[in-house]
């Protein structure tokens, strides 16, 4: 199974606004900061913000930051809105058409896999990813703009 570029970057976009705050996130400074273009994050963003994970503030300073704590948003909240479907073979899917559907060890292993799966997902929150704060700001470049922010006297 592999995540698709969508979870990837929405995951760390979170990331990026957990790390930022109390800050806004500017989209076009996430974008740069992971290399990806600005209309392939505003769409990305669109499910998590219609889902309160992310929320917006207009205007000439706006931006964007959590919708909620790290804390209270896992793993599993935010793949599950950026992946389409979790269907690890074709018997997972709706119409498969296998004689064995309901009787097959596969189908119950894999489904046991995908529970323990899903299980760790929830088990890790945006808060957990961004405990090194301090090292990730500056890898994100976090820390040039606080000080082009920070006026100097």
């Amino acid at each position: 199974m592999r995540l698709t570029r969508q979870s990837n970057y929405a995951v760390r976009t979170l990331v990026y606004c957990a790390v930022n705050q109390p800050e806004l996130s500017r989209v076009a400074d996430i974008a740069r900061a992971y290399g990806i273009s600005e209309l392939f994050l505003f769409k990305l963003i669109k499910p998590l913000v219609e889902n309160g994970l992310i929320e917006t503030v207009r205007g000439r300073h706006g931006g964007i930051r959590l919708g909620k704590p790290a804390e209270e948003i896992t793993l599993l909240d935010t793949i599950r809105l950026t992946e389409e479907n979790f269907a690890l073979a074709e018997c997972f899917e709706e119409g498969a058409d296998c004689p064995l559907v309901g009787e097959c060890d596969l189908n119950g292993a894999l489904r046991e896999a995908l529970g323990a799966f899903f299980s760790v997902l929830e088990s890790y929150t945006i808060a957990d990813l961004a405990q090194k704060k301090r090292s990730l700001r500056e890898r994100l470049g976090l820390t040039e703009l606080l000080a082009e922010a920070t006026p100097v006297h």
